[in-house]
C-alpha cells in the first residue's frame, strides 16, 4: 500500500506530464492552423500560374504522356515526420507507399527513394527498404521554400540520370495520397486553354513561347511540391493534436484517480487519528 508521501510524489509527476502534454497539444493546434493557412494562401498563386499556362498553351495540342522507358526509371519522394507522437502517421504512409509501388510493378531494388523526415526514413529502414536520400522536414512554414528548392534540385539530378517518373507520397487530411509529379501531363494541362478568360482582352507576351512554357511548368512543379509538403505537415500536426488530446484525457483520468486515492488515504488517516483520540479519552475517563 502506497503512503501519502508516495502518492503526493506520483501526483506531482503525473501533473508535470499533464502540463507537458497540454503544451504540446496547444503547439500542435497552432502549427496545424499555420500550415492550413499556408495551403490556402497557395490558391491565389496557383491560380496565377494556371492563368499563365492558359495563355502559353493556347493553340497547342499535346498527346497523352507515354510510359517511362523502363519501370525502373521511377523515383519517389515520401513526406513523413521527424518527431513522434503522431499515431500511425508514418506507418500508414509507408504501407501505402509499398502497396502503390508494388501495384506499379517497380522492383524494390530499382526504386529511387527520397525520405523527407527521420521517422519515415527509420520506418523504411526497419522494413529493409533501400532509401537513396533523405532530408529533414521543414521546422516552420518559412522553411518550406528552402526544402522545396532542395527537392527540385534533386529532381533535376534524377532527370539527368534518366529517371522519367517522379511520384509524391504524402498525407492529406489524415489519409495517404499519391501525386504523379513527372512526367507532366501537358495533355491535361492543355485543357486550361479552353477555360474562359476573366476579361475581354487576352494578354500578350514577349518571351519565347517554349521558354515561357518551361518557366511556368517549373512553377507548376514548385506549387505541387509545396502543396504536398504543406499538406503533409498539416496532417502531421492534426494527427499529433488528436494523439495529445487522447493522452491528455488519459493522464487527467489517472490524475483524478490518484487524487481520489490520496483523499481516501488522507481521510483514513484522519479517521484513525480520531479513533485513537477517542480511545485515549475513554481510557483517561475510565481511570
Amino acid at each position: 500500500m502506497e503512503t501519502e508521501q508516495t502518492l503526493r510524489r506520483r501526483i506531482k509527476t503525473v501533473g508535470d506530464l499533464h502540463a507537458i502534454v497540454r503544451t504540446m497539444k496547444v503547439l500542435a493546434a497552432v502549427s496545424a492552423r499555420q500550415y492550413e493557412a499556408v495551403l490556402k494562401s497557395l490558391d491565389d498563386y496557383n491560380q496565377t500560374v494556371e492563368m499563365g499556362l492558359q495563355v502559353a498553351l493556347r493553340g497547342k495540342v499535346f498527346d497523352k504522356p507515354g510510359r517511362p522507358r523502363s519501370m525502373a526509371d521511377s523515383a519517389a519522394i515520401i513526406f513523413g515526420s521527424d518527431v513522434g507522437l503522431c499515431g500511425r502517421f508514418n506507418e500508414d504512409l509507408v504501407n501505402f507507399f509499398l502497396q502503390q509501388m508494388d501495384s506499379l510493378r517497380v522492383p524494390q531494388s530499382a526504386r529511387t527513394v527520397l525520405a523527407v523526415g527521420g521517422r519515415i526514413h527509420a520506418r523504411l529502414s526497419e522494413l529493409e527498404h533501400p532509401v537513396r536520400d533523405s532530408c529533414l522536414t521543414p521546422g516552420s512554414a518559412a522553411a518550406i521554400t528552402s526544402t522545396i528548392r532542395l527537392l527540385l534540385a534533386k529532381i533535376d539530378s534524377w532527370q539527368k540520370q534518366g529517371i522519367g517518373r517522379v511520384l509524391l507520397f504524402y498525407s492529406h487530411a489524415g489519409s495517404p495520397a499519391l501525386l504523379h509529379l513527372l512526367p507532366v501531363d501537358l495533355h491535361s494541362l492543355s485543357g486550361l486553354s479552353q477555360s474562359p478568360w476573366p476579361s475581354h482582352v487576352l494578354p500578350r507576351y514577349s518571351l519565347d513561347s517554349e521558354n515561357l512554357l518551361a518557366a511556368l511548368i517549373r512553377q507548376h512543379l514548385f506549387i505541387s511540391l509545396f502543396q504536398a509538403c504543406s499538406a503533409s505537415l498539416a496532417s502531421e500536426q492534426q494527427m499529433r493534436l488528436r494523439t495529445t488530446q487522447a493522452a491528455e484525457k488519459n493522464i487527467q483520468e489517472k490524475l483524478d484517480a490518484l487524487a481520489a486515492e490520496f483523499r481516501m488515504r488522507r481521510q483514513d488517516a484522519i479517521d484513525a487519528e480520531l479513533l485513537d483520540i477517542g480511545a485515549g479519552f475513554e481510557a483517561v475517563s475510565s481511570d
